[in-house]
């Protein structure tokens, strides 16, 4: 069989909210989702609704969301002769459907598909699957005491766990959390975020003064157009300032390192990414922004959840046929400053090469969303700069990693 390229046409996706008590709290989730695929498809008029052959939504965690599964689709304008399907691979999931779409037409089973991440916060503990296996991906050994831990931890103690690992200082973390949010905020007052950020119109929530949203109160609509976590002050004598987060031991016994300040916020948001058949694409007159040319999922054990990265990029270069020295740039997934900054130095990849335009410890992470908004960064960055592979990855709950590589269309 003679596989055919799969290509990102396009993506946008909506400004990031604060998660349960920010600008989308007054919105369902299926507007906000929707929105987003209309003016991801009126910014592709070529490319008609009949056009679409697949719609794959990504969320994680809200059964409830399971009924929006067709209906966003069809607020979006979309017909019925599109089909829809759900993934829930956690934080991974966007990143799943579009990788799902993509092999879908490189085996010739499709043309042309878009993937969809939605999440609107919700303030209940997710179910999460335990993870059993390891593979021998790291350089530096996961201490006894960790590994005779709980196999299935709170997150955020996986984090210190990382952090033990690898004997990462409280410095290091919070000097990588100002150099993301001051990179941010650099992107934003130089409009990069312009194409990839769509503005909404939406309703201002009325909030309590224990800071619960009052939906008896009709708020007034106000345009919402950049993402709600940024800190442009975000220092390190203030990050310095902060303890860590409640709950966390270090089962090795070193000091606690992790932090609400070096650890990305909670949020709600929608990314969308428009896939399609290179040469469909090109036959139409389309200008895509990157081919898809390596995808990668793999597990590590759950006690250090972030590491996930690492054997999914591993896989990713593999199946694209490149090594790490060839990427250009990186969108890695700030879910803590601590995984991204171990995942780095087990990749051997510069942090220059990471998060140009900052990360999720500013934009946020809504979850679901994250995926394709990493997949879309990267190749816009990659149009910008003129570079020529990028890659996308991210952690993923309970311990796996999934990761895609483009190269850029220029």
């Amino acid at each position: 069989m003679k596989f055919r390229n799969a290509v990102i046409v396009d993506g946008v996706r909506s400004p990031f909210s604060w998660g349960g008590r920010g600008m989308f709290e007054a919105t369902r989730l299926d507007e906000v989702a929707a929105k987003v695929v209309r003016v991801l498809m009126e910014r592709n008029p070529r490319v008609k609704p009949t056009m679409i052959e697949d719609f794959g939504v990504g969320n994680a965690g809200n059964t409830s969301d399971l009924v929006l599964l067709g209906g966003i689709s069809r607020l979006a304008g979309l017909p019925a002769e599109t089909t829809n399907f759900f993934s829930n691979r956690q934080c991974g999931s966007s990143m799943e459907t579009m990788q799902r779409i993509a092999m879908s037409i490189m085996v010739g089973a499709m043309d042309c598909g878009i993937s969809l991440g939605a999440k609107i916060f919700e303030k209940s503990k997710l179910q999460r699957d335990m993870a059993e296996d390891h593979f021998n991906y790291f350089s530096v050994p996961i201490p006894d005491e960790v590994l005779d831990g709980p196999p299935l931890q709170p997150m955020v103690q996986t984090a210190q766990n990382v952090v033990d690992m690898y004997d990462i200082s409280r410095e290091e973390l919070d000097a990588f959390t100002v150099r993301s949010h001051q990179k941010l905020t650099a992107a934003y007052a130089a409009g990069i975020y312009k194409d990839e950020v769509i503005p909404m119109e939406v309703e201002k929530p009325v909030f309590n003064d224990k800071k619960e949203w009052v939906p008896e109160e009709k708020g007034e609509m106000v345009l919402f157009d950049r993402d709600e976590c940024i800190r442009p002050g975000c220092n390190m004598e203030d990050l310095g300032k902060m303890n860590p987060v409640k709950g966390i031991i270090s089962f090795c016994n070193k000091p606690l390192q992790i932090t609400a300040g070096n650890s990305c916020p909670t949020n709600s948001g929608a990314s969308a990414v428009l896939v399609m058949a290179e040469d469909l694409a090109i036959k139409m007159g389309l200008t895509p922004l990157a081919r898809i040319v390596g995808m990668g999922v793999g597990g590590v054990k759950g006690q250090i959840m972030g590491m996930g990265p690492v054997p999914a990029t591993i896989k990713a270069m593999k199946h694209a046929g490149i090594t790490a020295d060839q990427i250009d740039r990186v969108e890695f997934n700030e879910a803590f400053a601590c995984q991204v900054v171990a995942s780095l130095k087990e990749l051997k990849i510069p942090e220059e090469k990471i998060n140009v335009n900052g990360g999720s410890l500013g934009i946020g992470h809504p979850l679901g969303a994250t995926g394709a908004r990493l997949v879309l960064t990267v190749a816009k960055e990659l149009r910008r700069s003129g570079k020529r592979y990028g890659l996308a990855t991210q952690c993923i709950g309970a311990g796996e990693g999934i990761s895609t590589i483009i190269e850029a269309m220029n």
